[in-house]
């Protein structure tokens, strides 16, 4: 089993037994720490993990559409990318590989038996994929996706969180706003209390709408990894398999709140303790 935590704050306006959503700011590094639980004396030697990090639609309407809406997106910005990766601040991670036809993705290798953090960049914000009309457009909620492999292409874990990304310093103000409306309410006890951390929810596997009924797991495969390249990009890109499909998670299971605002029986305490390091 894996964990992974995404360090930004959860929002407190998400109702119970709803999936919490997360605010960060465009172009703002956030640490997103990965863990593999359990026995890694398999893995020595060298021997290391393939994840995938992928910003995709929350919308299953969206999904339909998510290569058009992409490709639009990068011929208006044909020099950037929708998700980047912060090299300086991010942890044992090697053999960084950035696919430039795939601005919503970035692969790279880690060891289980180290502590191993990536700094994730989202370069969009939720409004640019709303019809503009005049002033005030609702942002739409995107999604952080997690998957991990083996470094033989085997898929052994999907899990992913809800986001909103907005203009420098707009997720701070939205998550004050939010509190604010909180403090007013007389119904606090029906929503979720806010969390510093965003545990991401493990996923079952769906199949994407563009694609065929058989979940393909196995697509073509790139060559070995060889060589840890910590501070440096593979300029020879090759694909990577591809669950062909965007996670949507039903519910985030975060725990009840208590009357004193906690969880019960501690369950964020004991995930944030195994991070903690």
């Amino acid at each position: 089993s894996f964990q992974y935590i995404l360090c930004a704050a959860t929002s407190p306006a998400s109702k119970i037994n709803e999936e919490t959503v997360t605010y960060l700011n465009q172009r703002q590094s956030y640490e997103l720490r990965m863990k593999r639980l359990g026995d890694n004396s398999s893995f020595q030697g060298g021997d290391q993990l393939k994840s995938v990090v992928r910003v995709v639609f929350h919308d299953r309407r969206l999904q339909y559409t998510e290569y058009e809406q992409l490709a639009q997106w990068k011929s208006i910005r044909p020099n950037e990318r929708l998700l980047d990766i912060d090299i300086p601040l991010s942890v044992n991670i090697y053999d960084i590989r950035k696919d430039p036809t795939a601005v919503n993705k970035v692969e790279f290798l880690w060891d289980p038996n180290k502590d191993t953090s990536v700094a994730i960049q989202v370069h969009c914000i939720s409004t640019e994929f709303t019809a503009h009309r005049h002033g005030g457009e609702k942002g739409i909620p995107f999604r952080i996706q997690v998957d991990s492999y083996s470094t033989e292409d085997e898929h052994l874990h999907s899990a992913s969180c809800q986001i909103k990304v907005f203009k420098p310093k707009g997720a701070d103000r939205k998550i004050k706003t939010d509190r604010e409306k909180m403090e007013k309410k007389t119904d606090k006890d029906k929503y979720q209390p806010s969390y510093e951390y965003t545990i991401l929810t493990e996923e079952y596997l769906y199949d994407h709408p563009r694609t065929s009924p058989q979940l393909n797991l196995c697509a073509p495969t790139e060559a070995a990894f060889s060589s840890p390249a910590n501070n440096s990009y593979n300029s020879s890109f090759q694909s990577t398999p591809d669950l062909n499909r965007s996670l949507q998670s039903p519910t985030n299971p975060v725990p009840a709140p208590t009357e004193d605002g906690g969880d019960k029986g501690g369950t964020m305490e004991v995930f944030m303790n195994t991070f903690l390091y």
